[in-house]
């Protein structure tokens, strides 16, 4: 049996256990958790509704959220389909996004279909498509979400210049409590990431492993409707990233995630692992 086999056939409980030691060096602590991280995989071993499964899945997702906040504001779906041969490239527009329904960073952005490399398109996402995403942090709610490749719309924004600012809302039973704002997250190396308060100032805390923006990004018209729909989103979760986007002035739907970066990630300094975990409350069993 190979080591990535091993780790695979692991109880979800054993396997975070070693996860969060290698990552954090020290002992992952769910009889009392007190972290922001702890928590989030006390919740993923404690908190498993049907309906996450459906809300993290990038095609179904779509559908829950046009319910609550609107048709108008979910980015348009050109296709879905379960294998890259069954894509039909004839029909699509000269420019569009393809990715997978069920995992992170397989995606292609076609700017000119003319151009678009259909070998590279096809590696990427059939290698996307054998991902069996939740085997990497336990992550329950992709556990049972079928792969699938999904074509959305092409969305660009004059005023963005070398993509999308993506605004990812953290919420606490209903109630967003900082953000971060991203951008480029295609490519790690020149991504920029920087955590701000809701009063659009830099939080006292930042991410180890993406560099922040040297000066503080401008803040969004609809600010205040992406806060409001934050709140509709994720009430009665104990903990919801919710992730959107304003494009040519309009709020769109991006995604939602239960446990960013797996619930294993490194704040600096230290002590925000501490006060952000004092944020969830956890529900009894």
């Amino acid at each position: 049996m190979s080591i990535k086999s091993f780790f695979k056939f692991l109880p979800d409980k054993q396997y975070l256990q070693l996860y969060y030691f290698a990552k954090f060096k020290k002992p992952l602590n769910l009889k009392s958790p007190k972290t922001f991280n702890e928590k989030l995989q006390w919740l993923k071993l404690n908190d498993r509704k049907d309906i996450y499964t459906i809300m993290v899945d990038k095609y179904e997702a779509k559908k829950v959220v046009a319910n609550i906040i609107g048709e108008e504001y979910i980015i348009p779906t050109l296709g879905v389909w379960d294998s890259f041969d069954e894509i039909d490239f004839d029909t699509l527009p000269d420019q569009f996004v393809l990715k997978c329904t069920h995992d992170s960073g397989g995606l292609v952005i076609c700017r000119d279909k003319s151009k678009l490399d259909k070998v590279e398109t096809r590696k990427i996402l059939e290698k996307s498509l054998k991902n069996e995403y939740f085997y990497m942090a336990r992550e329950w709610p992709y556990k049972n979400v079928k792969p699938r490749i999904i074509a959305e719309q092409y969305m660009q924004d004059e005023t963005q210049i070398n993509g999308l600012f993506d605004y990812k809302f953290y919420c606490f039973d209903g109630e967003a409590k900082f953000l971060y704002v991203s951008k480029g997250l295609e490519n790690h190396k020149t991504a920029r990431i920087s955590f701000l308060n809701l009063d659009w100032t830099f939080a006292p805390f930042k991410r180890n492993d993406y560099k922040a923006f040297d000066s503080i990004p401008q803040k969004p018209k609809e600010f205040e409707k992406m806060v409001d729909f934050t709140k509709k989103l994720s009430k009665e979760i104990p903990f919801l990233r919710v992730d959107l986007y304003e494009i040519a002035g309009k709020v769109y739907f991006s995604e939602l995630t239960f446990a960013p970066s797996g619930g294993m990630m490194l704040f600096e300094p230290e002590e925000w692992d501490y006060i952000l975990g004092d944020w969830i409350k956890l529900p009894t069993r």
